[in-house]
C-alpha cells in the first residue's frame, strides 16, 4: 500500500553511470551519420509478437508500451544487492520487525517477501485493491504494460491479496516498482517500495482489553470519515492505534528518538481511514509513507472474513535520500565505487552521510514542437528522452505552452538538462543526442518540430 500512482509519487529513482558512458560512446559513433531506429527506442513489436521477460513469454498488443531502458532495469533488484543503500534501509526495517514482533514460538511474526516477480496482472495491480475501472492510476500513460492483462507492478500492494489469500496475516513485501513519470532528481521510472500488512483476529485485537470478550470486530453502521460501515468503533480505534504505534517505532528506529511526527488524513481506494505520516527532519516537514485501515471488502475477498487489519507502504529511495543526504535519484543505479563504497558498513545501523561526488557542469538544450491533434502525453515524451539520453539526462522542464490563436494548435517547449556523473560533457556530443531526440519525437510521437 503506497502513496502511489493513486495520488502522487513521493518516492525516488536514479543513474547507471557505466551505461551512461556507453550511451555517450554510442552517440559519438552515431555522429558519423546513423540515427537510432525505432526498434532501438521501444521494446514493443507488432501485435501478437512475443515479449520475453524473466523466463516467460507475453503476447504484445495495442497496450504494450515498454521501452528498452525500462526492460534493462528489470531483474536488477537493487534492494537485494549487499551494501547498496537501498539494501541497508531494507535490512534495517527487517531487523526492526524481527526483533520487536515475535510470534508465540519465538519466531518472527512478519514474513518477508523480497523476490516476488515484478510482472503482475492488471487484476492484481488494480482490481484486487478495489481501484475503480475508470481510476486515473490505470492510465496507459502512467504505467508500463506488457499487454492489456499484464504489466510491471506500479506498487508492491499488487501482492496483498495473494498473500492474504494464502493465509498470511503479517508480512512485508519489498520490490522494484515501475511508473511513467516526469524527469528530475526525485523521479525515475523504476524505484523500490516496502509494504507491510497486519491482520488481527478478535482474540488478538482485544487481548488485554478490559471486558474485551464482550467487544466485536464488526457491526452495521453508517460509513463515516473515521470508520468503515462494517467495523465497530472499538476495533477500528485499536487497529489505528496499533498501526500508528508500529510506524512511530519504525521511524524512530531509522531516524532516531525525539522525532516530531504528524498524521495527515488522505485517500487511498484500499484503506479507510487513510493517513500520510510526516516527520520534522532538520527543520522541514517531509512526507515519508502512506498507510491506513484496510478496506474490509478487500480482506473479505481474500478469505480473511474474520479479521481486520492495517497496511502501510514506503518508498526506499525516499527514505535513503533523506537519511543519507543523497541528492539525485539516478545515483542509486551508479556502479561508481566512489558512491558504492560509502555504504560498505560493518553495522547496518551505523550512521552514514553521503559525501557528494564532484559535480560536473550541466548543459541545457531546448526543444519545441507542435502537438499532434490526439494521443500525445507528456510521459510518452519523457520515456523517449530517457531511452535516448539515458542517465545523462538530469531533468526535463516544460518551460512554455503556446496555443496558436488561429489554428488552435498547441506548442510545447521543453528544456532538457544534461549532466554526466563522472566527467564533463561536450556540447558536441550533447548536440548529437539532442538531435536524435528531436528526430525520434517527430517519428514516434507525431509532433511537428519547431527546431
Amino acid at each position: 500500500m503506497v502513496c502511489s500512482a493513486l495520488q502522487r509519487v513521493a518516492c525516488a529513482h536514479l543513474c547507471l553511470v557505466r551505461r551512461a558512458s556507453h550511451v555517450c560512446r554510442s552517440h559519438q559513433h552515431r555522429a558519423r551519420g546513423s540515427r537510432p531506429a525505432a526498434s532501438d527506442l521501444a521494446a514493443r513489436g507488432p501485435p501478437g509478437s512475443p515479449l520475453e521477460l524473466l523466463g516467460k513469454s507475453y503476447l504484445q498488443d495495442d497496450h504494450t508500451n515498454l521501452t528498452q531502458k525500462v526492460l534493462s532495469k528489470v531483474g536488477r533488484n537493487l534492494h537485494n544487492q549487499q551494501h547498496h543503500p537501498l539494501w541497508l534501509i531494507k535490512e534495517r526495517v527487517k531487523e526492526h520487525f524481527y526483533k520487536h514482533y515475535v510470534g508465540r514460538f519465538g519466531t518472527p511474526l512478519f514474513s518477508v517477501y523480497e523476490d516476488l516477480s515484478p510482472v503482475v496482472t492488471t487484476w492484481q495491480n488494480f482490481d484486487s485493491l478495489l481501484i475503480p475501472a475508470d481510476h486515473p492510476s490505470r492510465k496507459k500513460g502512467d504505467n508500463y504494460y506488457l499487454n492489456r492483462t499484464h504489466m510491471l507492478r506500479a506498487h508492491t500492494s499488487a501482492h496483498q491479496w495473494d498473500l492474504m489469500h494464502a493465509g498470511l496475516d503479517a508480512f512485508l513485501v519489498v520490490g522494484d516498482v515501475y511508473r511513467r513519470d516526469q524527469i528530475d532528481c526525485q523521479h525515475y521510472p523504476v524505484f523500490h517500495q516496502l509494504e507491510g500488512v497486519r491482520l488481527f483476529s478478535k482474540h488478538e485485537l482485544f487481548a488485554g482489553v478490559k471486558d474485551g470478550e464482550s467487544l466485536q470486530l464488526f457491526e452495521r453502521s453508517p460509513r463515516s470519515a473515521h470508520k468503515q460501515e462494517t467495523h465497530s468503533m472499538e476495533a477500528m480505534k485499536l487497529v489505528e492505534f496499533d498501526l500508528k504505534q508500529t510506524l512511530t517505532r519504525l521511524v524512530a528506529h531509522l531516524f532516531g528518538d525525539g522525532l516530531e511526527i504528524r498524521w495527515v488524513d488522505c485517500y487511498f481506494p484500499f484503506t479507510h481511514p487513510s493517513f500520510e505520516m510526516e516527520i520534522n527532519f532538520r527543520g522541514e516537514w517531509l512526507e515519508v509513507l502512506g498507510c491506513g485501515v484496510m478496506e474490509q471488502r478487500l480482506v473479505n475477498s481474500a478469505g480473511a472474513q474474520d479479521r481486520i487489519g492495517w497496511a502501510f507502504g514506503v518508498g526506499l529511495e525516499r527514505l535513503a535520500m533523506i537519511l543519507y543526504d543523497i541528492p539525485d535519484i539516478r545515483l542509486f543505479w551508479s556502479e561508481d565505487e566512489r558512491f558504492l563504497k560509502q555504504f560498505h558498513l560493518s553495522d547496518i545501523n551505523q550512521k552514514v552521510k553521503f559525501q557528494p561526488l564532484s559535480k560536473y557542469p550541466a548543459l541545457t538544450n531546448d526543444i519545441s514542437f507542435w502537438l499532434p491533434s490526439e494521443n500525445y502525453t507528456e510521459n510518452d515524451f519523457y520515456d523517449l528522452v530517457r531511452t535516448i539520453g539515458g542517465d545523462l539526462v538530469e531533468k526535463v522542464d516544460l518551460i512554455d505552452k503556446f496555443e496558436h490563436p488561429k489554428t488552435h494548435r498547441t506548442s510545447h517547449c521543453y528544456r532538457i538538462t544534461y549532466r554526466h556523473m563522472e566527467r564533463t560533457l561536450s556540447q558536441r556530443e550533447v548536440s548529437h543526442i539532442h538531435q536524435d531526440i528531436q528526430e525520434a519525437a517527430v517519428r514516434q510521437l507525431g509532433v511537428d518540430g519547431r527546431f
